[in-house]
């Protein structure tokens, strides 16, 4: 039996500043990604809740049992506030191509189990740390369900 979700002050700390080197290193990921892809790693660009501006952010997207999942381990952050208010956006596997997707937060539950099981897709170190942390990635974490929009 899986012990219970917590949240854990070491590890909200530890994620806040993995991000933020992540947010510094971001053109240098992000124009790697361009020329090459990167694992498992999309841009999702969603409008923002305040300017209704596309906002872009590189993210790994999860796959299980047929369905796709974007998450942050670590609770809201500007871009999930921002996916939640539109209810979508655009996915890229591959620049600059895009598909139109609906996104649904989940719930505690089997869904969002599953997203949260699907973390070690993540390039490394993001799945060995998403293992490490998976109870308070269950206790705060925020997940969505992504379904595209007509055909792909």
């Amino acid at each position: 039996m899986p012990r219970p979700a917590q949240a854990s002050r070491f590890w909200r700390t530890y994620l806040r500043y993995q991000y933020g080197l992540i947010s510094l290193l971001d053109p240098f990921v992000r124009g790697w990604w361009r020329s090459y892809g990167l694992g498992n790693v999309v841009e999702l660009r969603v409008p923002g809740r305040r300017t209704g501006r596309p906002r872009g952010v590189l993210l790994g997207l999860l796959r299980a049992d047929g369905r796709w999942f974007l998450g942050h381990p670590n609770g809201d952050v500007p871009w999930t506030r921002n996916l939640e208010a539109a209810g979508g956006g655009e996915v890229s596997f591959r620049w600059p191509g895009a598909i139109p997707v609906r996104a649904h937060r989940l719930p505690e539950g089997d869904l969002r189990d599953a997203a949260i099981g699907a973390t070690g897709q993540h390039v490394f170190p993001g799945n060995v740390v998403y293992r490490l942390a998976r109870r308070h990635v269950r206790a705060v974490g925020v997940y969505f369900l992504i379904e595209p929009v007509g055909d792909i």
